[in-house]
């Protein structure tokens, strides 16, 4: 049982995102902007959990590589979708942060099918970490948590991620690069 905790974690934030969507489409309520807040960050939390778990005790396994990495995409990409259309964020930094997700995904296909890996950066991490904050930070929004600058405080954070998220995704790209025109097709 203790070997499927990490699928369990990624497949339980698979299961929640419709959930955060659902609370966050109810606008003014209170209730709803705090309840996706939890749920959000109880996905963030089951995504650096699983992966630990995983690690650290070296029960990785192919549901976890497939799903981790999907679950990631669907909460994030979705998540920020809803905070667009109820403009709560800038289309802007949310084209930047769904297209880099995008194309890292797809590099790291590519790259798997010749059997090279590119490792995760401190950077990807810490870009990872600030969007999160701010996307945590955007859903609770003033509705939620009573402070009247923190959409404002969300939307630079978010910001910041956008750029990291762009710088990141060049440095993925330059990783890739001698591996993406030597292959031959």
């Amino acid at each position: 049982m203790f070997k499927k905790i990490p699928n369990l974690l990624t497949a339980s934030r698979i299961i929640v995102i419709p959930f955060i969507l659902i609370a966050m489409c109810f606008e003014q309520s209170v209730f709803s902007h705090r309840l996706a807040a939890i749920l959000f960050l109880y996905a963030c939390v089951t995504d650096f959990l699983d992966g630990l778990i995983a690690r650290i005790y070296s029960i990785q396994s192919d549901f976890g590589k497939f799903f981790d990495p999907i679950a990631d995409k669907l909460l994030v990409g979705s998540v920020i979708l809803v905070l667009v259309h109820y403009d709560r964020v800038h289309l802007l930094p949310a084209i930047a942060i769904i297209c880099r997700e995008i194309l890292v995904s797809g590099l790291r296909e590519f790259l798997a099918e010749l059997n090279i890996s590119v490792p995760v950066s401190k950077l990807a991490k810490v870009k990872t970490l600030v969007q999160m904050t701010a996307i945590f930070i955007l859903v609770l929004g003033t509705v939620g948590s009573g402070i009247t600058m923190i959409d404002v405080i969300g939307r630079v954070v978010l910001w910041v991620a956008a750029i990291l998220t762009i710088f990141t995704g060049y440095l993925y790209l330059k990783a890739s690069y001698q591996y993406l025109f030597a292959a031959k097709r």
